[in-house]
């Protein structure tokens, strides 16, 4: 009895934090909203939706208005949905993997992108019919399907799949390099680079349809593996033994994290260290069972990406920097953390 209402009890708890995280997150993309150029109260952008959603008719300057459902709020909710793929993806892989330090471009799927996005921008394939996005999305999952080509089996599939995904970023990498130097001008280079650091300064509401869509189905997806998840921490043998069919549960994952991935670069960029370090933050607060962590995971990382778009935006007066140099900063100290832990362990 007393254990039942400690369980009750937890649950509730949990149920509170993840309420106020939500709230949390709703908070974050508001003060987003209003930092810019033009500053906007957080009161202006809540009226704002208000109004467009129709339950409320307040009177307020067009401009404000224009700048608010135009421009910045759908950045502020892109960001927010690729943190919570990101850091979704980054707790999968690590639970597939067994691997503290796996993270969603161990697949290669963020090599493939840049090579696709190049062949878009320098090469011109597709003539034009073919936008930078959809080239890094086809990119991404060529490199996804060399991957699951050269880890298909089912002995030792965690560590096959990782050298899988060195060999495939290894090798796209080198292709994207190959054609920035052969055929690339220095305009085109840059332009690429900026974008493969990562950036939302192009997304608009389109975007956001897209990738909440994939995350949100991704979410629901993963939650239904959830049990599998936990069974996959002692190990491929003993899932099965516990009656997961270990080579269909794996495939069916990572399609799932190469799906969202796969979007999330193709529409923003390469942001790195959001899949690393959210989860093990994420773990730290709700525990590693997955019913919970992946819900903190995906709340988390929606406010650490908008945080950082914020932090991208105010480092520099008068200048963006690319989202993935301010997560880079926060993560390769964490990184380092995470690192040394690891090897004391072992």
């Amino acid at each position: 009895m007393i254990h039942r209402f400690g369980a009750i009890q937890g649950a509730a708890v949990y149920s509170g934090l993840l309420l106020l995280s939500l709230l949390l997150v709703g908070l974050v993309v508001g003060v987003s909203v209003g930092i810019g150029d033009l500053p906007i109260p957080l009161s202006t952008t809540w009226l704002t939706v208000t109004n467009r959603l129709g339950w409320t008719t307040a009177e307020l300057n067009r401009i404000h208005e224009t700048v608010i459902w135009d421009y910045r709020l759908s950045r502020a909710l892109v960001a927010a949905f690729c943190g919570a793929g990101l850091a979704l993806c980054g707790a999968i892989m690590q639970a597939l993997l067994r691997n503290p330090l796996a993270e969603p471009y161990v697949l290669g799927i963020s090599a493939g992108a840049s090579t696709g996005a190049v062949a878009i921008v320098i090469l011109g394939l597709g003539a034009g019919a073919i936008s930078l996005s959809a080239g890094a999305f086809f990119g991404a999952f060529a490199a996804f399907l060399f991957v699951a080509l050269l880890s298909s089996g089912t002995r030792g599939a965690a560590d096959r799949t990782i050298l899988a995904g060195v060999a495939a970023s290894q090798l796209f990498n080198a292709v994207t390099s190959y054609i920035v130097t052969t055929s690339g001008n220095a305009q085109q280079a840059r332009d690429v680079m900026f974008w493969l650091l990562g950036s939302f300064g192009g997304v608009r509401w389109p975007e956001f349809m897209l990738v909440s869509a994939v995350v949100g189905l991704g979410l629901a997806a993963c939650l239904l593996y959830a049990q599998v998840l936990d069974a996959f921490a002692f190990g491929d043998e003993a899932a099965a033994a516990l009656g997961v069919n270990v080579g269909r549960a794996r495939l069916a994952l990572f399609l799932i994290t190469a799906m969202m991935t796969a979007t999330i670069v193709s529409m923003v960029g390469s942001i790195g260290f959001v899949g690393l370090v959210v989860p093990h933050a994420a773990r730290f607060l709700v525990g590693p069972v997955h019913s919970r962590l992946l819900p903190a995971c995906a709340v988390a990382g929606a406010i650490f990406m908008v945080l950082a778009d914020i932090a991208s935006r105010v480092l520099i007066p008068q200048q963006v920097l690319p989202i993935g140099v301010v997560t880079a900063l926060v993560g390769v100290p964490f990184f380092s953390v995470i690192l040394y832990r690891f090897q004391r362990a072992s």
